[in-house]
């Protein structure tokens, strides 16, 4: 393994592939064939960590779907400029100038939030029944936040 030989966790492997592909992704100065590379080395490592987790077939086939969407929203929009995008929990948070780029958001599957003022995507599975009440701050008090492209938002709790 090139790219993620040294990985113990799926927590890592994740870790790792988010600072590869802002080195990497040719939306930011890399190449197709490097992150094509780095993308076939991540699907093939995460799938041996979940494989390994003692999942049910079907838990196995949802966590790796997961993560390939996820990965996909994220990329793309990487090469948006202006924008923060932060994992929140497991909803990608996206705030900044998104109004120019929110159609490119809305191709991308991430919805818009009005009262927070902020585009998300999540999956299927973590989908809030009761309509969220919290603030943007408020969510990421509870889950934590983690910056992956951007800067740190004004009056935010990033762990």
């Amino acid at each position: 393994m090139k790219w993620f030989g040294e990985c113990a966790t799926l927590d890592q492997v994740k870790t790792l592939y988010k600072q590869l592909a802002k080195q990497y992704h040719p939306d930011v100065g890399g190449d197709t064939a490097t992150m094509q590379e780095v993308n076939r080395e991540f699907a093939y490592i995460s799938a041996h960590f979940i494989k390994g987790a003692n999942l049910s077939e079907e838990e196995t086939e949802k966590e790796i779907l997961s993560s390939e969407a996820y990965r996909k929203a994220i990329g793309a929009i990487a090469h948006l400029g202006g924008i923060t995008i932060e994992l929140v929990g497991w909803w990608i948070w996206v705030t900044g100038d998104t109004y120019a780029h929110r159609k490119a958001l809305r191709e991308a599957g991430l919805m818009f939030a009005p009262k927070k003022l902020a585009w998300y995507f999540r999956t299927a599975e973590y989908k809030v029944s009761k309509g969220g009440k919290k603030s943007l701050d408020e969510i990421r008090a509870k889950y934590g936040s983690e910056v992956l492209h951007g800067s740190k938002p004004k009056n935010s709790y990033i762990h």
